[in-house]
Parts: C-alpha cells; structure tokens; sequence
C-alpha cells in the first residue's frame, strides 16, 4: 500500500473533549475498546457518544511506557487485564482477590500520573493542606438567628 492512500485522521483541536475521570475509568474504556477492535470494530475519532481526548492506543502507550521502565510489572498487567475484562475492579472484601486488589490499586496509582500529564485523565482536586497556624486565619461566623 501507497503513502497515498494510507487514511491518517485529522487531529480536530476545536473539538470538545471530555477527560476521564479517573484512571480505572480510562482502563476500563481501553478495555472495551480493545475488545471491540479484536472483534473486528473499525475506530473513527470523534464518532462515540463521547468525544475522549485520547485513543485506545494512548492508554497503551503509557502502559507500555510504564512497564518498560519497571513502574508496572506483569503481576499489574495480569491483573488490570482480567479485571478489565470482567468491567470490575476487584473486590478487597473478598479472599481471594485481596491480592488482586492492592495491585489493581497500586497500577493505577502509578498510570494515574501519567494520565493526567497528557490530558487523558482530570486532575484530582486537591484542598490546601492547612498551615501550622491554620487556626488565625480561620472565620467564625458570628451571625445570629433572627425570630
């Protein structure tokens, strides 16, 4: 096949974008996604429901990215996949996925970072942490309730 007729999608910066809300979030959508193009799906950006600001292959990137540079290791991978695949996290209440649980939360904590770097992922919100003398700069309301 040609350069000429290969089909590269336009990047649309004008168009609105909606980040994921956390990193399971975007895992699991990878998931589906990938499922859909094993099963013979075609991707057109900017065509579900959704316009996300990242494609499939994003996610996987940093993935791989992470795993290359021992951040995640196969025991994460192996279990972000099964887990992924049921569309559940695993649950700490349960025996047996204890373990899949710490790494399932230990994985994510580790893409997270890297999500939000790209703009895949919304910043958390963070409250300041109050100062050693939090208390002077604290406000008393001092209305009172009128009969």
């Amino acid at each position: 096949m040609s350069d000429k007729n290969r089909y590269t999608p336009k990047n649309q910066p004008n168009a609105k974008t909606t980040p994921f809300d956390n990193a399971e979030e975007a895992w699991l959508w990878f998931i589906l996604a990938q499922e859909a193009r094993n099963e013979g799906a075609r991707f057109t950006a900017g065509a579900g429901l959704v316009t996300r600001p990242c494609e499939p292959t994003d996610i996987l990137n940093c993935i791989d990215r992470l795993y290359r540079h021992r951040r995640l290791v196969m025991d994460h991978l192996l279990v972000l996949r099964h887990y992924g695949k049921r569309q559940l996290p695993p649950d700490p209440r349960r025996v047996k996925e204890v373990r899949a649980f710490a790494l399932w939360k230990e994985a994510l904590e580790r893409i997270e970072p890297v999500l939000v770097t790209k703009g895949i992922v919304r910043p958390k919100l963070s409250l300041p942490k109050p100062g050693r003398y939090w208390a002077h700069q604290a406000v008393i309301y001092e209305g009172g309730l009128s009969a």
